[in-house]
């Protein structure tokens, strides 16, 4: 049976490509997105509330996979 929604095509089968395949199907998302239409993307130089939130929660994730908890602190 086919996934029918973007959480379960990710899961069932974007997570299982290694990340070189990630990031090429990536790509070719977002470069066929912005061939067919342009009025979608916000092309404003102005950050929303959301825009932050996301940046902050990414570069948040981004840290924890960088230094695990697990790990010893050096003080």
């Amino acid at each position: 049976m086919m996934p029918t929604s973007a959480q379960s095509v990710y899961i069932q089968v974007v997570r299982t490509l290694p990340p070189t395949e990630r990031l090429r199907l990536a790509t070719l998302i977002l470069n066929e997105l912005v061939e067919q239409d342009s009025s979608v993307i916000d092309r404003s130089d102005r950050w929303t509330d959301r825009d932050i939130i996301d940046l902050n929660n990414f570069s948040l994730q981004y840290a924890a996979t960088l230094f695990p908890e697990d790990e010893e602190t050096v003080e």
